[in-house]
């Protein structure tokens, strides 16, 4: 089997639980798990991001401009994990999968193409009952509503997605079983 029908790659906005989702699935099936957020810095640094050039960014233009920055670093991570890392459980942070550019927006979706197990984590289909749900459980982190309201409006995730799995009132457990049987189901 070719390892990329085997990869399973978590998206969604931030708090959905992909990465506590992530653990639970790589454990069931016996595959590693691996959580972009803790290894994106080194693919990052590949093509030049700079911490103190970010930090300037943050500082002249705010968060917005610090997040346009990540976008051409967070799609050349997303094609770098997914050539070097089949037929793992990968779980991509909140923006991985959302992009703006055009260019990047094609690079995410030919870096995603060969991988038929592209699950989005949302809440509900309820775009604000959603928000309201990330808000809730988000309660010792920063209030991401905005942010998660943008990500969650955005439709390049959906178009990315291959299966939809709503984990509002579910379990993380609960939800890991809802995927291993989709993906079973293929």
């Amino acid at each position: 089997m070719d390892p990329a029908d085997e990869t399973v790659v978590l998206i969604g906005p931030i708090g959905t639980g992909k990465s506590t989702v992530g653990k639970l699935l790589a454990e069931r099936l016996g595959r590693q798990q691996l959580a972009v957020d803790k290894v994106r810095w080194e693919y990052y640094k590949e093509i030049g991001w700079s911490e103190e050039e970010q930090r300037r960014i943050a500082e002249q233009g705010g968060a917005e401009a610090m997040l346009d920055y990540w976008k051409p670093f967070e799609v050349h991570a997303v094609e770098r994990i997914l050539a070097e890392h089949r037929g793992k459980v990968i779980d991509f942070g909140a923006g991985h999968s959302v992009y703006e550019q055009p260019e990047h927006m094609e690079r995410a979706r030919a870096a995603l193409a060969p991988f038929r197990n592209v699950v989005l984590l949302l809440p509900s289909p309820d775009k604000d009952e959603s928000v309201a749900i990330l808000r809730d459980r988000m309660t010792d982190r920063i209030d991401g509503s905005d942010l998660n309201r943008y990500l969650l409006a955005h439709r390049l995730p959906r178009e990315l997605a291959t299966i939809t799995v709503y984990t509002a009132g579910k379990t993380p457990e609960q939800t890991a079983e809802e995927i291993l049987g989709r993906l079973a189901a293929g």
